[in-house]
C-alpha cells in the first residue's frame, strides 16, 4: 500500500512542476538549421525579338553587265540591263535569313512568269566602276532565264518618287488617303518611268495608202515609185533601196536604188531578186538570188552591183538583214542562220525561238537591235490567236515579240487588242514601227516604244523603215 502511495505521489508531482522544470527535464531543442537558399532552376533568358523590318527603298546595281534594280517599298519592282528593254517585277514574299545582316526577296519576272530572287547583304561593298564610293549593301540578282547578277546597293529614298509622295500626305486631313492610295498600289502592275530620250527618225520610207513608195526627209515627202517592195533606207537617210516586181506572172525582179539628192532611181541588180539591206556602214549592200533552185546570200559594194557575188551558197528562204559587220541574218523554215564570212556560220532553231506560241512562215522578219546582237525583233503569227484578239481574212492574228538569244526569254511587244505586222527597230533601238490593221481593211504606221508603252499612230499607211 505504502509503496503505491509513493508511485502516486511522484506522478503527481511532476504533473504540478513549474513549466520550467518540464522544459529541464525535456531534450533540448536545438534552433532550426538554416537551410541554404535554394538555387532557382537555371531560366532562360527571353529571346531577342527579331525584326520584321527588311530594307526598302534600295538601288542595286553592277558591271559586266551593266544592270540596275529597284527595290520598292513591296520589294523587286525592275530589273535594268543596257540595251535592253526593263524587266517589271512583281514583289513576293520576304525573308530575314540571318536576321539584321541578310535578307532574300522573292519576285516574278511580269511578262515571262520566270522565278527571281535578290539577295542583300549588310556588308561593305565596292563597285570596280567606282571604287571610291563604299556601298551599304552586297546585292546578288538571281533571274531564272538570266542567271546571276553580282553588285552592290544603297538606299536611295530621293528616287521613289512614290515614296516621297506618300510622306507628303497628312492623314489628319484625310483619314482615308492613305488607304486609297494603299489600294491604287495594289492595283498598279508597273513602274516604267516615261522614256524621254528617244530621237524621232529623221528620215523615213513607207507605202501609202495606194502602194506608192514615199521618201520623207524632215517636212519633205517624194514619191519614188509607183509600186514597191522591201525596202531598206541607209542610215544617212539619203539612199532607198526597194525591190520592183518586172512581171505580173514571172518571177522577174528588179533591186532599185532611189538617191535623195540627184532624186534619181537607178537600176542596180535585175533576174529571180529579192529583199536587199545595208550593211551597217553602208558601204556594201546584201540580197537574196535564186540560182541553181536555192535562195543564195549574194553581196556587193555599195555603187558597183557588178562586182555582185555569191555570200552563202547554201540554200534559205528568207534574208532579214546584218547582225555585224561581217554578218548576216538568214531563215530557211527550220532553222535561223548568222551568216559570216570570217567565222562558222551559227545555226538557232526557229522553234526554240517561236516557243509554242507563234508559227513559223517565211513571210516572217527577224530584225537585230540596232545596238545589241542578242535582242531580236520578231514578226509572226499566233498558232491559235488571243480571245478577243483581230483577225485577217485568213483568221490568224499578226503580231510581234522580242527575244533574247542567250537567256531565251521571249516577251510579245504587240498589244493583244492588235494586229500587228513588220516590226522594225529605229535607229536608236528604243522605238518600233509596225503596220496596225485597222478595220474593215486598212492599215496604219505606228510607233510603239521597246517597254510597251506610248503607242501612237506615225506617219504613212505600211511597211515604215527609218534611216537616220
Amino acid at each position: 500500500m505504502r509503496m503505491f502511495l509513493l508511485a502516486f505521489l511522484l506522478a503527481l508531482f511532476q504533473l504540478t512542476a513549474p513549466n520550467r522544470v518540464l522544459l529541464a527535464q525535456a531534450p533540448a531543442q536545438q534552433p532550426p538549421a538554416k537551410t541554404p537558399p535554394k538555387t532557382p532552376d537555371t531560366v532562360p533568358a527571353p529571346a531577342a525579338p527579331v525584326s520584321k523590318h527588311y530594307p526598302i527603298l534600295v538601288i542595286a546595281h553592277g558591271n559586266e553587265p551593266v544592270w540596275s534594280l529597284r527595290l520598292g517599298m513591296k520589294g523587286p519592282e525592275r530589273l535594268d540591263r543596257a540595251n535592253y528593254p526593263p524587266i517589271v517585277l512583281d514583289p513576293g514574299e520576304t525573308s530575314a535569313d540571318d536576321p539584321g545582316k541578310a535578307w532574300t526577296y522573292h519576285a516574278k519576272d511580269e511578262a515571262t512568269g520566270a522565278d527571281v530572287s535578290v539577295k542583300l547583304f549588310r556588308e561593305a561593298c565596292s563597285d570596280a566602276a567606282a571604287a571610291e564610293i563604299k556601298y551599304t549593301f552586297r546585292a546578288v540578282v538571281d533571274h531564272a532565264q538570266i542567271g546571276t547578277l553580282n553588285g552592290c546597293g544603297q538606299s536611295m529614298p530621293e528616287l521613289f518618287p512614290e515614296f516621297r509622295k506618300k510622306n507628303q500626305l497628312n492623314p489628319d486631313d484625310n483619314p482615308d488617303a492613305n488607304d486609297k492610295d494603299k489600294d491604287k498600289d495594289k492595283d498598279k502592275k508597273t513602274v516604267l518611268e516615261p522614256i524621254t530620250n528617244f530621237k524621232p527618225p529623221v528620215a523615213i520610207a513607207y507605202l501609202d495608202s495606194v502602194g506608192r513608195v514615199i521618201l520623207s526627209r524632215g517636212a519633205i515627202k517624194r514619191t519614188v515609185a509607183a509600186s514597191g517592195t522591201e525596202m531598206s533606207l541607209s542610215h544617212d537617210g539619203k539612199k532607198l533601196l526597194y525591190t520592183r516586181s518586172d512581171s505580173k506572172s514571172g518571177p522577174e525582179r528588179t533591186i532599185v536604188l532611189y538617191d535623195w539628192d540627184s532624186g534619181r532611181a537607178k537600176d542596180m541588180v535585175h533576174g529571180n531578186v529579192r529583199q536587199a539591206f545595208w550593211s551597217p556602214n553602208d558601204s556594201r549592200v546584201a540580197f537574196l538570188n535564186l540560182q541553181d533552185q536555192k535562195w543564195q546570200v549574194w553581196t556587193f559594194p555599195a555603187g558597183a552591183p557588178e562586182k555582185a557575188a555569191v555570200f552563202y551558197p547554201e540554200n534559205v528562204l528568207a534574208l532579214h538583214g546584218w547582225a555585224g559587220a561581217t554578218t548576216l541574218l538568214a531563215t530557211d523554215l527550220l532553222n535561223a542562220y548568222w551568216i559570216s564570212e570570217d567565222k562558222p556560220a551559227q545555226t538557232v532553231p526557229l522553234k526554240e525561238i517561236y516557243g509554242e506560241t507563234f508559227q513559223v512562215m517565211s513571210s516572217d522578219t527577224l530584225r537585230v537591235h540596232p545596238l545589241n546582237s542578242d535582242l531580236l525583233l520578231i514578226s509572226a503569227y499566233y498558232t491559235n490567236a488571243p480571245a478577243g484578239a483581230p483577225v485577217d481574212s485568213m483568221g490568224l492574228n499578226a503580231s510581234f515579240f522580242l527575244y533574247e538569244i542567250r537567256a531565251k526569254r521571249r516577251v510579245v511587244l504587240c498589244p493583244l487588242d492588235t494586229w500587228g505586222r513588220s516590226a522594225e527597230w529605229s535607229r536608236d533601238g528604243l522605238q518600233v514601227f509596225f503596220s496596225r490593221l485597222v478595220p474593215p481593211k486598212a492599215f496604219q504606221d505606228t510607233r510603239i516604244f521597246w517597254d510597251g508603252t506610248g503607242s501612237r499612230r506615225y506617219e504613212g499607211a505600211s511597211d515604215l523603215t527609218v534611216g537616220q
